[in-house]
């Protein structure tokens, strides 16, 4: 009788052990338990740490309390400025009820990511580039408002949406790059011009106050000599003041000589004819023939002197043979034919011939 007691109370003991060990459960911190008894939810939520069950009667589910990240994959969309982009983003969230988590949604990370896709293609359709560029803010919330609002039901609150990278074809690229450029170079160009203006009217206070004192330009003056050679440069470079180039060029012309006397005064009806220029005058028509164009000029040999002789005429420029009754030049047919020199040349017996003026015509 004791042996059966005895074997029937470790029976006892050890279904109760094994009821124990089958019906424990452990929630840990960050987890909320959910039971069902018999398929129907029960509405006390199992906190964390050690809990019974009824085995095979309850069923604990755990759900993760913590904010779980999720990335949202790449979505290609069309803005509105009707231009290509692909955007992926990352979103927060959290489960605040676990019955509606379990009951109301069958995996609600799935559900979240989803509809997280969903929203952020709909939220690209409805933004231009440039919002999608400069005002994510914006758009992170209205991403956020989105995903939350079905969310809700599910037990899930979304925490954050944040918007990653906004990826743009390579010729928008460079399309953009350019008007960036050309913003800067603007924005440059009218600094310089503001600098300059404000330099201007420096420039032109210190020119007021230097024409006071003449003395202060040429001090002016050998400061920037001064800079100049502190370079060590080889080559100095000193202002010329363009006053004194005029000064030189007026001093260089000659003054204008005034005639006086009625040899300066033209006649009535008559142009006032210019002084030639200095140089050799040619009086007679045959000594310009001497030189020709394209020839090369001999020198001149001076004439030798000629022993004078009381029946011949002084030879030169003003020298006129009158022709005698016996002579054959006074024909100009005999001339010719006996090979004299024509009219108003005279040959003389050494050196180049002698120049007469023509008697005038009857």
């Amino acid at each position: 009788m004791v042996e059966e007691l005895v074997i029937a109370g470790v029976s006892v003991a050890s279904a109760a052990v094994v009821y124990t060990l089958a019906a424990a459960r452990v929630v840990k911190q960050y987890e909320r338990g959910v039971v069902f008894r018999l398929g129907r939810l029960r509405e006390t939520e199992r906190g964390p740490g050690f809990t019974m069950i009824v085995p095979g009667v309850d069923r604990l589910r755990k759900v993760n309390m913590q904010i779980v990240t999720m990335p949202v994959p790449s979505q290609d969309g069309i803005t509105r400025d009707n231009v290509t982009v692909r955007v992926d983003a990352v979103i927060y969230f959290k489960v605040i009820d676990p019955s509606d988590a379990v009951v109301q949604v069958e995996d609600y990370r799935f559900a979240v990511s989803q509809m997280a896709q969903t929203s952020l293609r709909s939220i690209i359709g409805k933004s231009d580039l440039d919002d999608l560029l400069s005002n994510r803010e914006k758009l992170n919330q209205g991403l956020e408002l989105m995903i939350d609002s079905p969310a809700m039901g599910w037990g899930v609150q979304i925490d954050r949406v944040e918007i990653k990278d906004v990826s743009l074809p390579e010729a928008m690229k460079r399309s953009m790059a350019r008007q960036a450029e050309a913003d800067r170079e603007r924005r440059a160009r009218v600094i310089n011009a503001d600098a300059e203006l404000q330099a201007s009217k420096k420039l032109a206070e210190a020119a007021g106050e230097m024409s006071k004192q003449p003395a202060a330009l040429q001090l002016r003056l050998l400061q920037t000599v001064v800079a100049v050679a502190a370079e060590k440069n080889s080559t100095l470079v000193l202002p010329f003041p363009v006053e004194l180039l005029r000064f030189l060029e007026r001093a260089q012309q000659p003054a204008p000589v005034a005639r006086t006397g009625p040899a300066a005064q033209p006649e009535p009806g008559q142009q006032a004819v210019a002084p030639p220029a200095p140089g050799p005058a040619v009086d007679d028509p045959a000594a310009e023939t001497l030189s020709e164009p394209g020839t090369v000029d001999e020198p001149v040999q001076e004439p030798k002197p000629v022993p004078e002789s009381p029946a011949a005429p002084k030879a030169g420029p003003q020298a006129v043979r009158e022709p005698g009754p016996g002579d054959s030049s006074a024909d100009p047919i005999a001339g010719d034919a006996a090979g004299s020199e024509p009219d108003g040349v005279t040959q003389n017996a050494e050196g180049p011939p002698s120049v007469r003026p023509l008697p005038p015509a009857a």
